[in-house]
């Protein structure tokens, strides 16, 4: 994917939802398959030293968040969060790295075409958080695009 579209995308989320830049937010990349955000762990640490829950959970409703806006492709779209569920399984000591598969073709298509259609339309997506080849966190949200 065109590194200028991640880039803009990154801009607009520094601008619109400001604790993304006081976390450092970076959407690292998108293959588009896969797009992976990253947050270094200095501004998102807790008193052990490792990552922060709220910084986890904040992290991995973004990363689904970047990856409906760029599924959508409707910047007068209003994106939010309906539902979560996140697990910790193990602490992340270093650089927070979230996940998030490309929901398949079929789930987006039905998504694109009741949102064009009502003008509102949920998907729900899965975000892991990976940490020295081990997943550390599992995410998953019901995210809503508003017209």
């Amino acid at each position: 994917m065109n590194s200028d579209i991640l880039r803009d995308t990154e801009r607009f989320l520094h601008e619109q939802i400001p604790l993304t830049k006081a976390m450092g937010v970076t959407l690292e990349s998108y293959d588009g398959t896969q797009l992976v955000v990253t947050a270094p762990l200095e501004p998102n640490h807790n008193h052990l030293g490792t990552a922060f829950g709220g910084s986890l959970s904040a992290l991995t409703t973004l990363t689904g968040y970047a990856m409906l806006w760029l599924q959508l492709g409707d910047r007068d779209a209003h994106i939010v969060i309906r539902e979560s569920t996140i697990r910790y399984r193990r602490p992340v000591c270093g650089v927070l790295r979230a996940v998030c598969e490309r929901p398949d073709e079929n789930t987006l298509i039905e998504f694109r075409s009741t949102f064009a259609t009502t003008g509102k339309a949920h998907i729900t997506l899965q975000v892991r958080v990976e940490h020295a080849d081990q997943t550390c966190v599992t995410f998953q949200g019901d995210f809503v695009a508003l017209r």
